[in-house]
């Protein structure tokens, strides 16, 4: 008895037609019945009932199946074990990005992990945090980089926690002064990024608690396109300290006093069981925190 005769087996149970599970298991149907008809003279009983036009599974075979599953995944678990021992992972990560980011030490993390691991197939989703949080809680992502408080999440690391800032440019009425209050800004049109991202959500959160209605001029989900915006005296610009940074040259940016909810960017994860999670997890902290504050801050992000 071999195992691909048992994968086989659970492929031809699961789709109940042997051309679909030959097809899943990427060999050819008379392959797949072969290795059946063998598995089948080694137990010394018919697994299936072929009868019919959809192949089920006979007395013997309902027995077997739980088995055979079992098997499977006991044989995969050691092929786990003795990866990790060897340093040698493989399989998939998914990592999610929120909309519009820049992130430098996340892209160093994953080449760095792909080098270390090239078994592994890395895809990278864009999307906003709210989603993407939902997507962790799930299961359907395996890492994220997500702005804002997002309860329900089992494990975060905060990369960075800001203030938020009014970027606006020279000659506008906030830009002369020294410190600017959500009373002060709200009189103005504002330039901010949409519901579901992270920052969006802090500064909603401290227009409510100040009992502020702003209007919300334009809405982007990139900074550069904030920026725009703003400089061009379209509304003013609602951005985080670093994100603020990369334009000073044409916006004055003014931390917004009485917001006092930080701006954060954190990592999201759900499961460490998984090897190549806990991997990219470890590349990501040294690709983060290997870095100065100042500079980390600057890398970091362009949006949450």
């Amino acid at each position: 008895m071999e195992l691909r005769q048992l994968e086989y087996f659970v492929a031809v149970a699961e789709e109940q037609n042997f051309t679909r599970a030959a097809e899943r298991v990427h060999i050819s149907q008379s392959g797949v019945s072969a290795q059946i008809r063998q598995l089948e003279r080694e137990l010394g009983a018919d697994l299936f009932d072929r009868g019919s036009r959809t192949v089920t599974l006979t007395v013997a075979g309902k027995a077997a199946l739980e088995h055979a599953r079992a098997t499977l995944a006991a044989a995969a678990a050691v092929r786990r074990a003795a990866d990790e021992v060897t340093g040698l992972i493989s399989g998939s990560l998914t990592v999610g990005m929120v909309i519009g980011c820049t992130v430098t030490p996340l892209f160093d993390a994953l080449a760095t992990f792909h080098q270390a691991h090239p078994n592994v197939e890395i895809s990278l989703l864009e999307d906003t945090s709210d989603r993407l949080a939902e997507n962790v809680r799930d299961g359907t992502i395996d890492l994220a980089l997500i702005g804002g408080d997002h309860d329900g999440l089992e494990n975060t690391m905060t990369i960075i926690s800001e203030r938020l800032v009014a970027a606006v440019p020279p000659g506008h009425p906030l830009a002369d002064h020294k410190k600017i209050t959500l009373e002060a800004l709200t009189k103005h049109p504002i330039v901010c990024m949409p519901h579901g991202t992270g920052l969006r959500q802090v500064f909603d959160r401290a227009c409510a608690a100040r009992d502020r209605h702003p209007v919300i001029a334009f809405q982007a989900s990139a900074a550069d396109a904030i920026a725009d915006l703003a400089a061009r005296g379209l509304g003013v610009g609602i951005l985080s300290e670093s994100m603020a940074e990369h334009y000073r040259d044409r916006l004055t940016a003014r931390v917004i006093d009485d917001a006092d909810q930080h701006a954060t960017l954190a990592l999201a994860w759900k499961n460490t069981r998984n090897p190549a999670v806990r991997e990219a997890l470890a590349h990501c902290r040294k690709a983060f925190y290997g870095r100065s504050s100042p500079a980390a801050s600057s890398a970091i992000t362009r949006s949450t």
